[in-house]
């Protein structure tokens, strides 16, 4: 089994034809939606919110079998990512893409958890100290991209469970989870 550091790689990675568009429809889907699980999986294990089409993304080659996807298929996998809400075009070009392992409302749902299961609640906490900070550490907030994590935020806030505070800085913008 091949690794990409400590990720372990699908057994169709090391299929030369998998880095080619299928062109019969049945195939094609089902190589669109095995590349679309292998990005989720992939980034989310190495916590990978952004890629670019215009640089070298690990998955998107294959030294072994000596074969790289195309800037078509590239395009093709995100955009199926994007029409399943699973990912977000950042630039009108189409050139970055903000990958979503979890959707917006999963965040929110998971940083609720979080907060519940932390004791958290009626506790006031910067941005910063949740993607960076000690309590975070070793769970899925940890280093997560600013974006995500203040859309989750707001979409807590309009439900009555979090109240965003505006620092003078963006370093100190803070949170009141409420239960």
């Amino acid at each position: 089994m091949q690794r990409l550091g400590d990720f372990k790689l699908p057994h169709f990675f090391n299929y030369p034809p998998y880095f080619t568009l299928q062109p019969v429809r049945e195939t094609r889907e089902k190589q669109v939606q095995l590349w679309k699980e292998l990005i989720l999986d992939y980034c989310r294990s190495q916590k990978i919110f952004v890629i670019s089409l215009e640089e070298d993304f690990p998955l998107f080659s294959n030294p072994v079998v000596e074969r790289s996807l195309s800037h078509e298929a590239r395009q093709v996998f995100l955009a199926a990512l994007v029409n399943e809400g699973r990912a977000e075009w950042i630039d009108k070009s189409h050139k970055k893409c903000l990958i979503l392992w979890l959707r917006i409302q999963d965040w929110a749902d998971y940083i609720l958890n979080f907060v519940k299961e932390n004791g958290f609640e009626d506790s006031v906490m910067t941005v910063e100290d949740i993607r960076f900070g000690i309590e975070t550490r070793g769970t899925e907030l940890a280093g997560i991209d600013r974006g995500v994590l203040l859309r989750a935020l707001k979409l807590l806030e309009q439900k009555g469970k979090a109240a965003i505070f505006k620092g003078t800085s963006a370093d100190d913008e803070g949170v009141k989870f409420s239960a």
